[in-house]
């Protein structure tokens, strides 16, 4: 992957807000997913949640997003008293381009309906620049068809950042990468997300103590929150690190635990 400069941090932008949800509660007809679930998302670091399938994962990261019905007595709120809504960017698991588009449309389609004529003219070369970053600059022009599932998953990630939110939601945004793209992408990611408030749903253990700031694991019917793992140092951490090693062997336990 070629490098492109990383751009200034703006020192007049405000911190992006943290997110407390409270009494959360999501049920299908008689299926109670979570009831009474609470979490803190740290203004402008990672949190990542792991747990096993169908505990509710997705479903609380759709809640956040506004993606399904919130019941009265839950609240979602930001910590600075702002409205969530035009503060978040969503990455859904599945890719969600559009197949009749170039890559390069797709990830700039949500700019270019908001904006219209207004948008900035240097969309089309920002998208391209961080297209190059995931390997993707010289299929800019291709459409989805002729690209391979982690092809499109880099696109995903790429309209994501492009979005250039201070809140950024993502459910296993790298699950359809290889082992050396991956880790290359989370570099990215943790690069450009860098004093966001970001939530990540991921299954991998080792990829949340590489990128989290607070890592949860969610269990139980209903489903509850642990406390929080907070692995040391700023992401994204080496792999090999024995600190991050002795980490992975507790999340591991957690996780097992989780599942019985």
């Amino acid at each position: 992957m070629s490098r492109l400069p990383s751009p200034s941090p703006d020192a007049t932008a405000p911190t992006p807000p943290g997110i407390r949800v409270r009494a959360g509660r999501l049920a299908f007809g008689d299926k109670v997913l979570f009831d009474d679930l609470s979490v803190d998302l740290v203004g402008g670091r990672w949190t990542c949640l792991l747990g096993p399938s169908g505990i509710g994962k997705t479903s609380l990261i759709k809640m956040i997003a506004g993606l399904v019905p919130i019941p009265a007595a839950t609240t979602i709120e930001c910590d600075d008293g702002r409205a969530l809504n035009g503060r978040i960017a969503y990455m859904a698991q599945q890719d969600l381009l559009m197949p009749w588009l170039s890559l390069i449309d797709n990830v700039t389609i949500g700019a270019r309906l908001r904006a219209g004529r207004r948008a900035a003219p240097d969309l089309a070369a920002r998208a391209r620049g961080l297209l190059d970053r995931v390997g993707l600059g010289a299929r800019a022009d291709d459409r989805p068809a002729a690209c391979s599932a982690g092809m499109r998953q880099c696109a995903a990630l790429v309209r994501t950042l492009l979005e250039d939110r201070p809140v950024v939601l993502m459910d296993e945004p790298f699950s359809a990468l290889d082992a050396i793209t991956r880790v290359r992408v989370q570099d990215l990611a943790a690069e450009l997300l860098v004093d966001r408030t970001v939530l990540l749903v991921t299954h991998d253990p080792l990829e949340a103590l590489r990128l989290g700031h607070h890592v949860h694991v969610m269990s139980g019917r209903p489903a509850r929150i642990d406390e929080a793992l907070a692995p040391d140092g700023a992401p994204p951490r080496t792999p090999t690190d024995p600190a991050i090693l002795a980490h992975h062997g507790e999340l591991l336990s957690r996780l097992l635990a989780a599942s019985t």
